[in-house]
């Protein structure tokens, strides 16, 4: 449902209040009193069939009986009636509620829900919880939560599924100084969730920063969708509460541990753009940063402060989170020698001594803000008789409020190590962020730094696959199903083989033998080419085979062969009895004497699906504990920073003698690793370990696949368990202009940059202004990232190409938080008008919105663009005036489900 009537929730114009008792702990007088003392101006009726009237306030028995409908209903009865009080306000046409209590009793509690569910989701009202604080909307004075007071207006919003959590933000919050817009509670999330909040609040003029606080994830597709559009919006930090996890032993870990609950969580919100911090405390020092600064370029901090082991743990900080001290300047120093008259360090971080009064604090802090060496300056005071705290508060102060230009706009950082409220309060009085500590400080620091950084990741452009990146996906789809509809869990050495040789992965395939003689006899080939071999245990019951000791490596005769192939299915037997033993695999041994052992997976998580790990690999993989996580799909720069993120990397360089490992084949075989994922949904799990790598390329040596049947009801959408929805192929065709050329339509891809650039050489400024409502004169990285940059999800663009793969148009279609309406934008070559180009691209964009399972198709179209509103009337789009700009006009055209594939799950 996402956004829908969640203007009811944050923005109520009447409210009812069901459940209460004058009882001192009562959570609906609780509600009733943080109403009234909020300042909220709506009408708020109390429903309690109890009493005839609370704190002077009069009740009535049910909701039927205020005469009025509310908004906004908030339930805080025992749960025995919530269900039935939920059928009720939603019977009455209650737009949204808000569910305090819940049911305790496990057994009890999914009839509950349910029960919730039936009543409210047919008439379209919204369930906030059950179990949660209530709602906060500071701009809209209401308080409807138990939380123990109102925090003051702000540009933060706060998102927690716990309560406890969210009520000790507010407290901190109000302690701080720090203002919200919105504090939400989810409790069970049984509607209202993380992803219709991120999409909600992403669009609140109100909001400036986000903070969520997250136990469990729901719908993973749903949430990553709503999470990425947030990011690019606006600064969201998460925080993830972990659970800990039972040890493991070699044996009993499976691919599922190469990818820990927590990990992929961090993965997933690494792709999304969101800042993840390890703690509340962490939580706390982004708030107190989001909720004054803004976004900077830069890592360079200069450190300014009384007292010099401060700042050098302040430096010894910066530089453990891989920020950079800014150096000084040399005109820098000759002006603090100058201003300061010698006693200081000459150094950063800058010591202006113990007994530095205000005045030095303001001569050194217009210094540093007018060095270019720094991007931002952090400012501590250790408070001594002799440097008054609350006089140097008011000194910086005052030196911020002079500073002009490049100065104005360099964030600065407070550490007052002091407790004197008169001081702290200077500092609040003019929003710089203050903190208790010098780590909070450069935590906070950072936090800034690595948004802005995440969102230049977002906006970088992928190299573009090599030109004979061609897979066979039909070939391992055919292998797969077939082996799941021979009930097999694990594909056979032979058909791993082969679908690894569809993936242009390069594999010493194992050959099979059935008993000793067979063994000898493929092994023969090889040891003739002085080649030596291995023989390893074929079961599709035994994941690692070094734990039966059903390995032999290195063999240079048939003897030894032989002797093996006996060996290895014996051992094997009597370690598990309970194994299907096939025989052996004879492989021939990979002599690369320089390559490094690595490993490459795709690893299966309950919450957000497949997912593709890369590390240190070998038989110690687990306890050398080297591997990084990335959601698919991948492109190549997503490959790349996923290798940067592990210590392997740097194995990875040429050394001595060594020379570097060819890191773009290692790439390249992560990328195909996530386009398997994404072309077999049956393929659960999948390792190459190891996968050696060198200045030749990568080749693998083991390789294990396990697999499994799809849910029917998933087939045909994608990829039924990616979080990210993959590019949509199925939308590839081709057509023909009316001059009889042929163009090919596909998906746009990221990495299509330069596609666009070239293209827009070839439209005129007028077509451009028709199209972009503004005279397009430059188009920034920034500008051709958006046009380029898909979540398929929920908005798709198609380009056409010609023989030579240069553009000749584009389409595409955005579809709104509820999945109701989709805008369309289109343009194609000026040169190519009148070939019925822009029709077809039109035509295939109304089946992409029946295939979104939106029910309409809307744009906005300048008056002046009478080809495009001709267009328009001919496929049957209403047309009337925009009421808000008298140079547009509105087109819109119902749309049932299209003939094209099915939409995203």
């Amino acid at each position: 449902m996402s956004t829908w009537r969640l203007d009811s929730v944050f923005s109520p114009a009447s409210i009812a209040v069901v459940g209460g008792s004058p009882r001192e702990r009562s959570a609906g007088r609780a509600v009733m009193r943080n109403l009234h003392a909020s300042g909220f101006a709506g009408r708020i009726g109390w429903v309690t069939p109890r009493y005839r009237e609370i704190d002077g306030i009069a009740t009535v028995r049910r909701l039927r009986e205020l005469g009025w409908v509310p908004d906004l209903a908030v339930i805080t009865a025992p749960p025995a009636v919530v269900p039935a009080l939920v059928e009720e306000a939603a019977a009455l046409g209650v737009a949204a509620a808000v569910l305090l209590t819940a049911e305790s009793d496990a057994a009890a509690r999914e009839a509950f829900h349910a029960r919730i569910v039936r009543a409210a989701r047919p008439r379209g009202m919204r369930i906030l919880g059950p179990h949660c604080l209530g709602i906060v909307s500071t701009h809209a004075r209401l308080n409807a939560s138990i939380a123990a007071g109102t925090p003051q207006p702000g540009e933060l919003a706060l998102v927690s599924e716990s309560s406890a959590i969210a009520a000790a933000l507010i407290e901190w919050g109000t302690s701080r100084s720090v203002g919200f817009s919105k504090v939400v509670s989810l409790g069970d999330a049984l509607d209202v969730d993380f992803a219709d909040l991120l999409d909600y609040l992403a669009t609140d003029p109100r909001t400036r920063s986000i903070l969520l606080y997250v136990e469990r994830i729901g719908d993973a597709r749903k949430f990553m969708s709503a999470a990425r559009a947030a990011a690019r919006a606006k600064p969201v930090v998460v925080v993830k509460s972990a659970r800990p996890q039972p040890p493991q032993s070699i044996a009993e870990i499976g691919l599922r541990a190469l990818a820990p609950s927590e990990a992929v969580h961090a993965a997933a919100f690494r792709r999304a753009g969101l800042l993840q911090v390890d703690a509340l405390d962490d939580l706390f020092a982004a708030a107190e940063t989001l909720g004054t600064l803004r976004t900077f370029p830069g890592r360079r901090l200069a450190i300014l402060g009384n007292g010099g082991g401060v700042g050098v743990l302040a430096a010894q900080q910066l530089q453990r989170l891989g920020g950079t001290l800014a150096p000084l300047s040399d005109g820098t120093v000759q002006a603090l020698d100058g201003l300061l008259q010698g006693g200081w360090s000459r150094d950063n971080p800058v010591d202006i001594v113990v007994d530095a009064d205000g005045a030095r604090y303001a001569t050194a802090v217009e210094a540093l803000l007018d060095d270019p060496g720094n991007d931002a300056l952090l400012v501590v005071n250790v408070p001594t008789a002799l440097s008054p705290p609350t006089e140097s508060a008011q000194a910086l102060v005052d030196a911020l409020a002079r500073r002009k230009g490049a100065a104005a706009r360099k964030p600065v950082f407070a550490v007052w190590l002091s407790s004197d409220p008169q001081a702290q309060a200077v500092l609040h009085r003019a929003q710089l962020p203050s903190y208790t500590t010098e780590t909070e400080a450069v935590h906070g620091f950072m936090h800034l730094v690595r948004y802005r950084e995440a969102q230049q990741a977002l906006m970088e452009t992928p190299p573009s696959l090599p030109a004979d990146f061609t897979v066979d996906a039909a070939a391992a789809r055919a292998l797969v199903q077939a082996a799941v509809a021979r009930g097999e869990v694990q594909l056979d050495p032979q058909a791993t083989a082969r679908i690894l040789a569809a993936y242009g992965l390069p594999y010493e395939a194992p050959l099979p033998a059935a008993d000793p003689d067979a063994a000898v006899e493929a092994a023969m080939p090889l040891l003739a080419a002085t080649r030596t071999v291995a023989v390893k245990i074929d079961s599709p019951d035994i994941a690692h085979k070094s734990v039966v000791d059903g390995v032999r490596l290195n063999l240079a005769s048939a003897g030894a062969v032989r002797d093996a192939a006996a060996d290895v299915p014996r051992l094997a037997r009597e370690r598990r009895p309970d194994a299907r033993i096939r025989g052996v695999t004879v492989q021939a041994m990979v002599d690369r004497p320089h390559a490094r052992e690595l490993i490459a997976a795709i690893a299966d998580d309950p919450v957000f699906g497949p997912v593709i790990v890369f590390g240190r690999g070998g038989t110690a993989v687990r306890v050398v504990d080297d591997l990084a996580l990335a959601l698919p799909p991948l492109d190549l720069r997503l490959a790349h920073e996923l290798i940067g993120r592990t210590r392997v990397a740097r194995r990875l360089k040429a050394h001595r003698n060594q020379p570097a490992a060819d890191e773009r084949a290692i790439a390249l075989a992560l990328v195909k690793l996530a386009q398997l994922a994404a072309d077999v949904p049956e393929i659960r799990q999948m390792s190459l370990n190891p996968l050696l790598a060198d200045a030749a390329g990568a080749v693998a040596v083991d390789a294990r696949i396990l697999v499994g049947p799809v849910d029917a009801l998933h087939k045909g959408r994608g990829h039924p368990r990616f979080a990210i929805f993959p590019y949509p192929s199925e939308w590839e065709r081709t057509i023909t202009l009316d001059s009889g050329q042929p163009a090919f339509v596909r998906p746009v891809r990221p990495e299509d940059d330069e596609l666009f650039r070239e293209f827009f050489t070839h439209v005129t400024d007028e077509d451009l202004r028709l199209r972009f409502f503004q005279s397009v004169k430059h188009f920034s990285h920034e500008f051709i990232a958006r046009l380029t940059q898909m979540d398929y999800a929920r908005s798709i663009a198609l380009l056409a190409l010609d023989g030579s793969g240069a553009m000749l148009g584009a389409v595409r279609l955005h579809a709104d938080a509820n999945y109701q309406a989709g805008e369309y934008g289109i343009l194609v070559r000026s040169d190519l008008k009148g070939q019925g180009l822009g029709r077809q691209l039109m035509t295939i964009m109304i089946e992409v919105a029946g295939w979104l399972g939106l029910q309409e198709v809307e744009g906005q179209v300048l008056r002046q663009n009478r080809g495009m509103l001709a267009m328009c009337a001919q496929l049957g789009f209403a047309m009337q005036p925009d009421p808000d700009d008298p140079a547009l006009m509105i087109v819109r055209l119902p749309v049932g489900a299209g003939p094209g594939p099915h939409p995203p799950a």
